[in-house]
Order: C-alpha cells, then sequence, then structure tokens
C-alpha cells in the first residue's frame, strides 16, 4: 500500500483539531493541517497533538485545500491516496477506513463519505445545509446523470486523479467542483454511509445567513458552469 495523508483545512477550530488528529486511525501516514490565518492558537494546537503544520493565510476553505495540495507537490514520496476531513469534530475520523476501503479493494478513484439521515446527530446540518445538498445533488442527478446525494467534505482520491482535476476553487465551492470535475473526468466514484455529530464551535459558512447564501451562490454557479461548457 502506497503512503496515505490526511489534508484538513482549518480556521480557528483550536477547540476541536487535536480531537480530530488523535481520531486518526494509525494507517495514515501524514496528518497535514492547513492553519488558514486562525487567530485562536489552532496551528499550535495540531502541532502538538502530532500534525504537520501549514500556513495559508488568505481565508478561504478552498485556498486551505490548495495550500496542502502544494505542500504534497513540494515532497519527495508522493501519496496514493489524499483524504479530506474538516477540523470541527463533526465527521468521525474512526470512519476513514470505510473511506479508502473502495480505494484499496476495488480500484474506485474518488469515495465521498455521505452524511445519511440515520448516521446523523439531530441538528448536525442545518436546514440550509439540507436544503442545499438536496437542490445541488438533484441538480447534478439531472444535468449529469450522478449518483451524488451529498456535498460532504469527508472524501478520499487518488492523487493522480486529484491533480487531473487541476482544482481551482478558492472559497466555498471546493467540494461541488471535485465531484462536478470527477463526473467530467469520468473517474469511478462512490458513496459510503458516515456518522456525522453536532461540531465544536460555529460554522463560518452555514452558522451565518451571508456564508450560506454565498455557498449556495458558488455552489450552483459551478454546477451550471459545467452545464453549459457540457452542452456548448
Amino acid at each position: 500500500m502506497g503512503l496515505i495523508k490526511v489534508i484538513i483545512p482549518a480556521y480557528n477550530e483550536a477547540a476541536s483539531i487535536a480531537l480530530v488528529v488523535g481520531a486518526i486511525p494509525d494507517f495514515v501516514d501524514e496528518i497535514i493541517v492547513v492553519d488558514n490565518n486562525s487567530t485562536d492558537g489552532t496551528g499550535k494546537t495540531a502541532a502538538l497533538a502530532g500534525a504537520t503544520v501549514v500556513e495559508e493565510p488568505i481565508s478561504g476553505y478552498g485556498n486551505a485545500c490548495l495550500r496542502g495540495l502544494v505542500f504534497l507537490a513540494m515532497q519527495d514520496e508522493k501519496p496514493e491516496i489524499v483524504i479530506f476531513i474538516d477540523g470541527d469534530y463533526s465527521d468521525y475520523a474512526e470512519d476513514m477506513s470505510s473511506i479508502v476501503r473502495p480505494i484499496l479493494e476495488d480500484n474506485i478513484d474518488f469515495v465521498v463519505g455521505a452524511r445519511v439521515p440515520e448516521l446523523r446527530e439531530k441538528n448536525a446540518m442545518t436546514p440550509q445545509q439540507l436544503w442545499g445538498n438536496k437542490l445541488a445533488t438533484f441538480l447534478m442527478r439531472i444535468i449529469y446523470g450522478s449518483k451524488f446525494t451529498d456535498l460532504g467534505p469527508f472524501r478520499a482520491i487518488k492523487y493522480d486523479k486529484l491533480l487531473a482535476l487541476q482544482m481551482s476553487d478558492t472559497t466555498y465551492g471546493w467540494t461541488v467542483e471535485m465531484q462536478l470535475k470527477a463526473l467530467k473526468k469520468n473517474l469511478s466514484y462512490m458513496e459510503v454511509p458516515v456518522r456525522y455529530r453536532n461540531r465544536i464551535g460555529f460554522s463560518k459558512i452555514s452558522g451565518t445567513l451571508k456564508g450560506a447564501v454565498l455557498a449556495g451562490i458558488k455552489i450552483i454557479g459551478w454546477i451550471f458552469k459545467y452545464s453549459v461548457q457540457k452542452n456548448g
């Protein structure tokens, strides 16, 4: 088995980041926390927990993920699989084996952890998150024939396939961009049901009306951008 590395974008997650790092299984070779201009000591806390900490001063979820990819590109030995998980302790890092198993055993290119209702704590996803997921995945289904049911951030992908996607979104559209480009590139993909709990702290995106609206605009924008390219 080749190297498996985890990228955790993190902005002001000092209360949760050590719990996330500590829950990641031993088969992971390196945990990379990208400190996205935090002001609460997230980076220091992550380092003390055993993570490699990379700084990304320009705010934006996608910026943090892209900085993690730059860090990987600078390393001599490249990973076989890259896993993304948030730093707020909402995902169960212990479920990581379920996320990577289809890649290792069935040669699937890309796996998304689906936050299914039966494994989700009450109120773990806000009404705007639920509505946005439902709309986005519905549009992806009717426009692209997609089988995705969730835009969950907990996901694993072969490193070479990830590079081929040429990811670019710097803010809220990172997850849907990856899924749309995976469809466009005809990557093999699947969803795996994962547990999901109430996050520690306050959501910077879904926790505010402004954040939810901006995220929704960005996600729908990506979907229709690819629709135009597909039909153009």
